[in-house]
């Protein structure tokens, strides 16, 4: 009697079912978004680091969400698209000297990196295992952060932002939270340990800031650095 070899195709289907499974449980424990923004996961890639959030080396000073429409007290108002004024041709010249409208000036000149802004304490996993193993963060806190700038601007925050967003197509805010109960999963390599940090992403700019007097003389510019809140988020670094 010939033998006949065993069917094996039920153990054909048997694996391709567990590695859909097996997919599909991956799928459930990936990160759903980088951000909680509403930004798109798709477009946005979440990225771990090596090192921690860099922070500002300028000597900064944060500005409370309350004083971001207000223009300097030693200022009138805010005129961003005013030409500098022509100045008399002889010196001591006050008959036929200009008059020019009291005005705050702001130009952005340099846009830079992002920096996260955290919001509450550094969130770690110290994966000690020979296997790869899913490390889930959440909020603990909530937080506002606002906008940080060093010594010299002339105008009010609100007028700077319009500016920066004008030039290079960006949209900013004066303040934005951080709030509690976001989440996020990564995978943290063996022998590995990550660090994760929830809170605001802000954009870096450079810019000059001067004044315009009555008698139409000009303040020495001064550059200004800032730094804009841009979106909330996750700041992942493994080490």
């Amino acid at each position: 009697m010939a033998l006949t070899k065993p069917n094996n195709s039920w153990r054909i289907a048997a694996r391709t079912v567990m590695t859909v499974a097996a997919v599909t449980a991956l799928a459930a424990v990936a990160p759903s978004a980088a951000f909680a923004d509403g930004t798109d996961p798709a477009t946005d890639e979440v990225v771990v680091g090596t090192q921690p959030p860099a922070e500002p080396e300028e000597d900064v000073v944060d500005v409370p969400p309350s004083e971001a429409t207000q223009p300097p007290a030693t200022g009138t108002g805010d005129d961003l698209d005013l030409p500098l004024p022509t100045k008399p041709t002889k010196p001591g010249d006050t008959t036929n000297r200009p008059i020019c409208d009291r005005a705050n000036i702001y130009t952005p000149t340099t846009k830079g990196s992002k920096y996260h802004k955290g919001v509450g304490a550094t969130l770690s996993n110290t994966n000690n295992t020979s296997r790869t193993a899913k490390s889930t963060f959440t909020s603990e806190v909530s937080g506002t952060v606002g906008v940080s700038v060093t010594a010299g601007l002339s105008v009010s925050v609100d007028a700077m932002i319009a500016k920066i967003e004008a030039k290079y197509d960006v949209t900013l805010s004066a303040s934005m939270t951080a709030k509690l109960g976001n989440s996020i999963s990564v995978d943290t390599p063996p022998r590995t340990t990550t660090n994760a940090k929830y809170g605001v992403y802000r954009l870096k700019n450079t810019g000059t800031s001067y004044k315009i007097y009555e008698n139409c003389e000009v303040s020495p510019k001064k550059t200004v650095t800032s730094y804009t809140p841009m979106k909330v988020g996750w700041y992942l670094w493994e080490g």
